[in-house]
């Protein structure tokens, strides 16, 4: 395991739900790709729990031990839930145990919290639905949206059709293919060799820093790889290291065929 990934891996991350703005349908995936970025240190959610709608969230949260936050709508059109969670973030940040927070919301009334908290130098992911307005996600080191997220949960028939769904699906913060090509080819040129080469696995972090919202399940694929394959404008070549069983991924710009 390299340094990334231990890193990845050791990273404690406080969980952080709204659940006037999540579905019960989507925790699974929630707590599933949390794990991806790290272990799940606290795990709570904010709502009033004394409205009938949130009834359906009880067996979810036992099951996943998610911890319920009561909080009493005191005014009309005031959300008493957002200052709740913003006020939980910063007790948790001021005692310096996690290193990064999930704020799984889509709200953009959280987009100054997640600045805060990158400006303290935690690491931030975002998750909500693809409705959450651009400045929450930029906000964010990371986004995820949570209907990918669920549609990649498991692969089964009905499941690929919702990802096709999600492909054709527009998205104003979600780059289409073609701008995708053109993004990849101009980090390709700044990042290359004198032969046109660049490392595959920095083009993806450079794309991930570029666009927090940037995910290949976006476009219904599990890899970069056969992301970047099947935009048909690059060469990809595998390079042996000094370990037999690793290889490393290099891209190019295909050249134009007279």
């Amino acid at each position: 395991m390299n340094n990334d990934s231990r890193e990845q891996r050791d990273r404690r991350i406080a969980v952080l739900i709204d659940a006037d703005n999540v579905s019960d349908k989507y925790i699974k995936s929630i707590i599933d790709e949390v794990a991806n970025h790290g272990t799940p240190t606290y795990k709570r959610i904010y709502g009033d729990w004394t409205k009938p709608q949130l009834a359906s969230w009880k067996i979810v949260l036992l099951n996943h031990s998610i911890t319920p936050i009561q909080q009493y709508s005191y005014t009309s059109g005031k959300n008493a839930t957002d200052a709740a969670l913003i006020i939980d973030a910063m007790d948790i940040l001021y005692s310096h145990n996690v290193d990064g927070f999930c704020i799984v919301s889509s709200d953009s009334d959280f987009t100054k919290l997640a600045a805060r908290l990158r400006e303290a130098g935690m690491y931030v992911l975002g998750m909500g639905e693809k409705k959450t307005p651009t400045p929450f996600i930029a906000a964010c080191e990371k986004f995820k949206y949570l209907e990918v997220l669920s549609a990649t949960t498991l692969d089964r028939p009905e499941v690929n059709k919702a990802k096709s769904a999600i492909v054709q699906e527009s998205k104003a913060g979600m780059i289409s293919k073609d701008e995708l090509i053109d993004v990849v080819k101009a980090i390709i040129s700044e990042i290359s060799d004198d032969d046109g080469w660049a490392f595959l696995g920095e083009l993806g972090s450079m794309l991930n820093k570029r666009y927090p919202d940037f995910d290949t399940r976006n476009y219904g694929f599990s890899k970069l790889t056969p992301l970047v394959s099947s935009l048909k404008q690059f060469d990809i070549r595998s390079r042996k290291t000094n370990n037999p069983s690793v290889s490393l991924k290099y891209i190019r710009i295909k050249e134009a065929i007279n």
